[in-house]
């Protein structure tokens, strides 16, 4: 949990609201950064984990809560529990790669799809299997997505990131502090981010946003260690 000396002067400082993190199942820090005034609270398995068999129940707050998941029953599990936002999370190491959060994107997506393909008879097996709620498995079958809203984090430094989040079914994007570690210019590159998200499909927006970006995309050229594992296998 951050000093919550310094939550108070980030908020005397902006208008947007203000985020911040607890560890998972600490509902101690939760009810602290409810008290400071804190917008969103995010139970955050990037930071050490309080208790390892139960989150924080969600519902005994007023402030809204985000979750992290890697696939549908991570996620609707943090629903029942009370989160009002789920962020599919990738890289936890700030590095820079997407690949992590591209393979949970889809695996959520993906489980999404078959579940809209199922009969009603089937959805009662599927929420065994996924070991998530009957009811919010219902709803989402009936939605044709999660019942709440859907971010995705982890690896995402570039406005074609974003766009490819977006196109992949999310809602919106969080950004780690590794869109200020390579480039001198990280205005550019968030701003790009901005508009990759509220125009994803427009091509002339995302080329816009893109260009003069080699700088500050030049720490994430894949290596000749990661391209060699990659193509075993005859792939």
């Amino acid at each position: 949990m951050p000093d919550p000396s310094i939550i108070k002067q980030i908020k005397r400082c902006v208008l947007i609201p203000v985020m911040a993190r607890s560890r998972v199942g600490h509902f101690v820090e939760a009810q602290i950064l409810e008290r400071v005034g804190v917008d969103y609270i995010d139970e955050s398995e990037v930071l050490a984990i309080a208790d390892e068999d139960n989150f924080i129940n969600k519902h005994n707050f007023g402030c809204p809560f985000v979750c992290g998941c890697k696939n549908l029953g991570d996620a609707l599990r943090r629903v029942r529990e009370g989160a009002a936002m789920i962020r599919t999370q990738g890289d936890l190491l700030g590095t820079g790669n997407i690949a992590e959060t591209v393979k949970n994107v889809r695996s959520v997506m993906g489980e999404i799809r078959i579940l809209n393909n199922m009969d009603e008879d089937e959805v009662f097996a599927f929420s065994k299997e996924i070991a998530a709620p009957y009811d919010l498995v219902a709803q989402t079958k009936q939605m044709g997505r999660l019942p709440v809203v859907h971010f995705a984090a982890g690896g995402i430094v570039t406005p074609a990131d974003a766009a490819l989040m977006m196109q992949l079914g999310c809602d919106g994007v969080f950004v780690g502090s590794e869109v200020f570690d390579n480039g001198s210019d990280p205005y550019k590159r968030v701003r790009g981010i901005v508009e990759a998200v509220r125009h994803y499909n427009d091509p002339h927006v995302l080329v816009e946003n893109s260009c003069g970006l080699e700088e500050q995309m030049a720490g994430l050229n894949v290596s000749e260690e990661t391209m060699e594992p990659f193509g075993e296998g005859g792939a």
